[in-house]
């Protein structure tokens, strides 16, 4: 990957982006976007999305989604503990123990997530972790104190960022799916000085992790008549996942492609053709119903979108070590365009016409 990409990609991931918390990664990205668009819009909600060539046809919308799993502070105890919510899947088992930012207005908080030692009281191994039964230090012994740091909702998140573990593999809190929104504003990169019919529309999305929220309300502003998501999916490579439950993914073998019912079958058909044309590897999966991504909602947005999804091999998903493969984001950002390219005004995408 091209070193500015990278740069990018990392800072993207460091600036914190709990669902409901997306107003600094989208400044972000905007700042960055705006070299390769013709203009960039924010929304109420909070969507961001770069524009090219708006007068085009199809309409095209390029989602990925920039918000993050991540917690929040709910309540604060007499002795300066702080009591957390969720934000969005968060697995408590892998908490404890753990460094987390705490995100407030005057930058942020270093915070413990304690762990009795092993030493004071043997522990049933078959007990769950709950959630209500974490609290965060932060080196105070009072309220008062604490209150002083931190206050009632402030976004958390895990302090890990964005490393190189080998090669082209990374790991990183927040892959999911902070990789995807970087593949959308990738894409307009790599259309730049390109001919195309197409207007592009290129959406950082917000709330994915709480419902998807952001591209509802971005596909139905937008119109497009061509949905694409990019977000990740789990990879088999890794230990215990069951290759029958998600199909053969592995990491740096290309994205991942779609069939089912949330993909339309000619603009499926499409973006397969494309690959194999201009010899971009990828892999594909079933998808028996609707997938839990953008293409979802964008799917169903008005009288409904020709929609696809592109996902990113990743490795323990949800988890602040989340594993993908910057070779399948590259190559994920060279399909979008080609497919962008690809497109013609008079296209039909009604199955079967």
């Amino acid at each position: 990957m091209r070193a500015e990409s990278l740069k990018f990609l990392s800072g993207m991931i460091e600036v914190p982006s709990p669902s409901g918390y997306e107003e600094r990664v989208q400044s972000y990205i905007a700042d960055y976007v705006r070299r390769f668009a013709d203009k960039v819009e924010r929304d109420v909600h909070g969507n961001l999305t770069a524009i090219r060539q708006p007068q085009g046809r199809p309409r095209v919308m390029l989602a990925g989604h920039c918000d993050e799993i991540g917690l929040l502070v709910k309540y604060i105890t007499d002795e300066g503990m702080i009591h957390v919510a969720a934000v969005g899947g968060v697995d408590a088992s892998i908490i404890p123990g753990r460094r987390v930012h705490i995100h407030t207005e005057r930058g942020p908080v270093l915070g413990v997530v304690g762990v009795k030692a092993i030493h004071l009281k043997p522990r049933d191994k078959t007990q769950k972790v709950e959630l209500d039964d974490l609290t965060v230090d932060i080196g105070v012994s009072s309220r008062k104190e604490a209150e002083k740091l931190v206050s009632i909702g402030d976004p958390i998140t895990y302090a890990e960022g964005l490393q190189v573990l080998h090669g082209e593999v990374v790991t990183s809190r927040a892959t999911d799916d902070k990789v995807g929104a970087f593949v959308v504003m990738e894409t307009l990169r790599l259309l730049k000085g390109r001919r195309f019919s197409a207007a592009v529309y290129a959406v950082s999305t917000v709330q994915e992790e709480i419902g998807l929220r952001g591209a509802t309300t971005s596909a139905f502003r937008v119109r497009p008549e061509v949905g694409i998501a990019v977000d990740v999916c789990h990879a088999s490579d890794q230990p215990g996942v069951e290759k029958k439950q998600v199909g053969e993914v592995k990491l740096g073998k290309g994205p991942v492609l779609h069939r089912g019912a949330n993909i339309n079958p000619v603009l499926g058909r499409l973006m397969v053709e494309v690959a194999k044309k201009k010899r971009i590897p990828y892999q594909m999966t079933a998808e028996a119903r609707a997938t839990g991504t953008d293409a979802n909602v964008m799917q169903l947005s008005r009288e409904g979108v020709a929609t696809a999804l592109v996902s990113i091999p990743n490795r323990y998903m949800h988890s602040p070590v989340e594993v993908v493969s910057l070779k399948d984001l590259e190559n994920a950002a060279r399909l979008l365009a080609e497919v962008v390219v690809a497109l013609k005004p008079e296209m039909s995408f009604i199955p079967g016409s």
